[in-house]
């Protein structure tokens, strides 16, 4: 059976004492505000009696000038979000700013409680790279605190973003591997409501445009997950004919795309082609190391905290927009394809 907290109405009423007059004992301010011995005492004694425990995070969001900031992140399982979160939290750390971390699961009723617990706790201020579909409630909430949307965005919401040129890394992997001599090229995607996929499926397809080249395209998927790139991995592998290149619209899904294609006993570069969106070390430690579209992710935390600070001193959010440069990560995963 959970045991109930001990407030300080609790000791106020075992006292008899004002819950101000608690406060300031066992905050150590009874010399300040001239609190006789008997008393200190008496509130001392009562909390050590009902084993009161104080909230630290209460502390620490009234101890003054420290600051604290709420990072909201989809899934921190995805080491892209792992590593974004980091270099917020680097940055953060810098500008001496407390962090609170909450990883909603890519759930948005999850979002939902993680972004009015901030509220509850009144934070100085809010990233988060939404999940949902819906800005209404970010939207109220950057009226009284400050909030920067980090990856994920809501273009039309008015509200301050940063983020990857997502069509920028796009058009420039596709065009790769259309020179490259690729005709027949899948591509897995995320959740079709997302920005970022949006704003990356555009890139593929004007890359396609702009080349002159006649191309089978074909895009499927709707989920930034391991399971996503395997089940679709299976269906792209078992298409007549087998497209010479897949690319992966994350790290997550390029790992399971690559199971499928382990279990089709198919080689990578020479039976098929791969390339994915999002960069980390263990890529690089892949047999073979996979061709990539790197983010910014250090630059983007930095960015990201700048902003806020920003909005913070303005005591309002200022609408900042920032698209960041993403860079192609060539690796031994795309064969050439001679005429």
């Amino acid at each position: 059976m959970r045991t109930k907290k001990i407030t300080l109405n609790d000791i106020s009423t075992y006292t008899g004492l004002s819950k101000t007059t608690i406060s300031r004992v066992l905050s150590g301010k009874s010399k300040e505000f001239r609190i006789n011995r008997q008393t200190c005492d008496a509130v001392i004694s009562a909390a050590q009696e009902l084993n009161y425990r104080p909230d630290m995070i209460a502390q620490l969001l009234h101890k003054k000038p420290m600051k604290t900031i709420g990072i909201v992140m989809p899934n921190i399982s995805n080491p892209f979000f792992a590593a974004l979160a980091s270099a917020i939290s680097v940055e953060a750390k810098k500008s001496d700013l407390i962090v609170i971390l909450f990883d909603t699961q890519d759930d948005p009723l999850q979002e939902e409680s993680a972004l009015r617990k901030m509220q509850e706790y009144r934070v100085d201020g809010i990233i988060v790279a939404p999940c949902g579909k819906d800005s209404r409630l970010l939207e109220k909430i950057s009226r009284s605190i400050p909030l920067i949307q980090v990856d994920r965005y809501f273009e039309s919401a008015g509200l301050s973003y940063v983020s990857t040129n997502n069509f920028k890394g796009a058009y420039d992997a596709m065009t790769m591997l259309i020179k490259s001599g690729h005709r027949n090229i899948v591509c897995i995607q995320g959740p079709v409501f997302s920005i970022t996929n949006r704003e990356r499926i555009r890139g593929c397809q004007q890359a396609i445009d702009d080349s002159g080249e006649q191309c089978t395209f074909h895009v499927i998927g709707n989920d930034f997950t391991i399971e996503n790139g395997y089940i679709e991995g299976q269906f792209a592998l078992n298409l007549t004919p087998r497209p010479t290149a897949i690319f992966a619209m994350s790290n997550t899904i390029m790992l399971g795309t690559l199971h499928a294609i382990r279990e089709h006993r198919l080689s990578i570069p020479d039976d098929i082609s791969i390339i994915s969106f999002d960069d980390n070390l263990y890529i690089d430690y892949l047999n073979p190391p996979v061709t990539r579209v790197a983010q910014p992710v250090a630059s983007m935390g930095i960015a990201a905290i700048k902003m806020l600070v920003n909005s913070m001193r303005q005591n309002g959010d200022l609408h900042s927009t920032m698209l960041l440069t993403p860079t192609i990560i060539n690796r031994d995963s795309v064969k050439v394809i001679e005429p």
